[in-house]
């Protein structure tokens, strides 16, 4: 998948496409949908596949907040659409010019003149340009005026009943329920970072872990997760591994900001300055101060078997 991050660099071969628009954060069920009907499109006129995503997320630039909401920071939601069958995602840049934009305006000099766009799928709910002044309807107006197809796609529906949606998923996630989360998303959700140097307290206790900052996307509850890791090098997955991760600020041994700890059942390597993508599969219980090294150890050891019979099964 080809990407590109200002609208007037696109190159010929990546113009003329179906263009799914949204935010698409998380890349859930709804947007896998809005994904593929756009997919039809392009299969059916022999026209490129595209994504248009803006980054940053449009909120972070006019509410920004020291704690981010996201549930997909820019690397992870890019591998998640790549994995769409897209052929070109347009990351475009939100910025104070991106916003001054009238609905007119990005119609025509981003959809249009940038993109060339055949064809656009958009949610029932779309809504662009500065103000939030156009819709649905004032896209497929101006399609109809400028010779592009628009097709207005209506939500997916959990259970044929509510929307699946982002924010849900948050909601999920903070109430330590990773596996509601995972049926909205339709795949685990994860965080990924770089392995850093910690205090190796876990290794001379016997449990060695990873640790991971979380500093771009949304913090779930704090607790024992059962999860599952993928191991980058050079941006490709070179290896899988089951585990058991701590997210918190670690009672025993307090921490200003929150950690993600992660034991490897299967690995005996050197993990540091890897990039690894930590999958939270299941919520096993919350944060304790316990008494002791030996009941730590006794802790850990019971949560690792908790671990071990839910990622048999997951």
């Amino acid at each position: 998948m080809r990407i590109f991050r200002h609208y007037n660099d696109v190159t010929a071969d990546c113009k003329g496409a179906v263009v799914a628009i949204g935010n698409f954060d998380g890349v859930h069920r709804g947007h896998q949908a809005l994904i593929a009907r756009a997919l039809a499109h392009a299969h059916a006129s022999n026209a490129p596949m595209g994504v248009l995503a803006f980054e940053p997320h449009p909120q972070e630039f006019f509410r920004p907040s020291p704690e981010s909401f996201r549930l997909t920071p820019f690397r992870t939601k890019a591998r998640l659409i790549a994995e769409q069958d897209v052929d070109v995602m347009y990351a475009l840049a939100f910025d104070a010019q991106m916003a001054s934009k009238s609905a007119q305006e990005f119609v025509l000099d981003v959809l249009v003149d940038g993109l060339g766009v055949s064809c656009v799928v958009v949610g029932a709910d779309f809504q662009f340009g500065k103000g939030r002044s156009g819709d649905a309807a004032v896209l497929g107006y101006m399609g109809e005026m400028e010779g592009f197809g628009v097709e207005i796609f209506e939500p997916v529906l959990e259970g044929g009943m509510e929307k699946i949606s982002s924010t849900h998923i948050r909601e999920a996630l903070k109430a330590g329920k990773p596996e509601v989360a995972a049926n909205l998303l339709g795949h685990y959700w994860s965080v990924e970072a770089r392995v850093e140097h910690g205090d190796a307290r876990g290794r001379t206790i016997g449990f060695p872990t990873a640790n991971m900052h979380i500093t771009d996307t949304l913090k779930p509850a704090y607790g024992v997760y059962a999860v599952r890791v993928t191991i980058y090098e050079d941006d490709k997955p070179v290896s899988r591994h089951d585990g058991v991760a701590n997210f918190g600020i670690r009672p025993m041994w307090e921490t200003k900001e929150p950690l993600l700890e992660t034991w490897l059942f299967d690995f005996n390597g050197d993990l540091y300055g890897k990039h690894m993508a930590v999958e939270f599969v299941y919520y096993i219980r919350g944060e304790a101060k316990l008494d002791g090294l030996d009941a730590l150890k006794a802790q850990i050891a019971k949560d690792a078997d908790v671990a071990k019979k839910v990622l048999a099964s997951a």
